[in-house]
């Protein structure tokens, strides 16, 4: 069976994994899914990431992390849907809670954070916003 928001099955299987206080997640794999995974856990909201291949089948495991016995993910929300696409230029790039939070964005130099596409001057697809 094919999903038509593949990015949004993510977050939701990461927020109810954390709302379950589960200390991972598993979900299908797929290059766009991998980026976001390496974004939140360089900008410290994962521990870590894995791929695991069973024959043509990739799977994502996404290993969650709990300061205090709390998420460190307060909130994923999907921005840019399949029926409504969010592009900013460099100039309009969402900041969110005031630089305390993250916007994940797709560009033509990959995904990468709100704060690095503005570093390097370039606009693109917002995805989502982590707080």
């Amino acid at each position: 069976m094919t999903m038509t928001d593949p990015v949004a099955d993510m977050l939701t299987r990461i927020r109810n994994a954390l709302l379950r206080r589960k200390p991972w997640v598993a979900m299908p794999a797929s290059n766009l899914k991998e980026s976001i995974a390496r974004v939140l856990r360089d900008e410290g909201y994962i521990l870590d990431y894995s791929v695991a291949a069973d024959g043509a089948r990739r799977t994502l495991d996404i290993q969650l992390k709990y300061h205090d016995g709390r998420p460190v993910i307060d909130s994923l929300q999907r921005v840019s849907r399949p029926g409504r696409r969010v592009f900013v230029g460099r100039d309009e790039l969402p900041t969110v809670i005031g630089g305390m939070g993250t916007a994940i964005i797709s560009t033509s130099s990959g995904i990468m954070t709100g704060g690095a596409a503005r570093r390097k001057g370039i606009g693109g697809e917002v995805l989502c916003k982590v707080q």
